[in-house]
């Protein structure tokens, strides 16, 4: 993975593509792993629907922290976005998530890319992201099987 600019995850979800879809963009609060979170425990982490809207963990103190903006919403089978999350809008990365109904599973494909963007610190966090994006999948995978 080296020098590479683009992160690939995919895995299988056992449930069908629209309840997937919603599961992440309208339950994230739910199964969003709190140590992946800014304020380790949020009130609700909102994807706003549609090109243009943000996504926001809201602390329970009230508190706003952004983590991205909506590029692609293609309900139930894409959703893309800046992705900020801790860093800074500077920094983002881009995630393109598609959903493809296959039986009575989804298959989900998550590509991130622009950490070559970030120079030499880009393949650090290309590194970390991937092992982070595989605690929130299995979170995600779980959740979505369950409705």
């Amino acid at each position: 993975m080296r020098g590479s600019d683009t992160l690939v995850v995919e895995f299988e979800v056992r449930a069908p593509a629209s309840q997937a879809f919603r599961v992440w963009t309208e339950r994230a609060g739910l199964w969003w792993p709190k140590g992946h979170t800014v304020s380790g425990d949020p009130d609700s982490i909102v994807f706003e629907p549609g090109v243009g809207g943000r996504i926001v963990e809201r602390g329970r103190d009230g508190s706003e922290h952004e983590w991205g903006e909506i590029t692609a919403w293609d309900e139930p089978r894409e959703i893309g976005f800046l992705w900020v999350h801790v860093f800074d809008r500077s920094q983002a990365t881009r995630v393109v998530l598609t959903f493809a109904e296959v039986g009575s599973t989804t298959q989900v494909r998550l590509e991130q890319t622009g950490f070559a963007a970030l120079g030499e610190a880009g393949d650090v966090r290309r590194e970390r992201t991937w092992n982070a994006w595989g605690v929130v999948t299995s979170a995600f995978v779980a959740a979505a099987a369950a409705g």
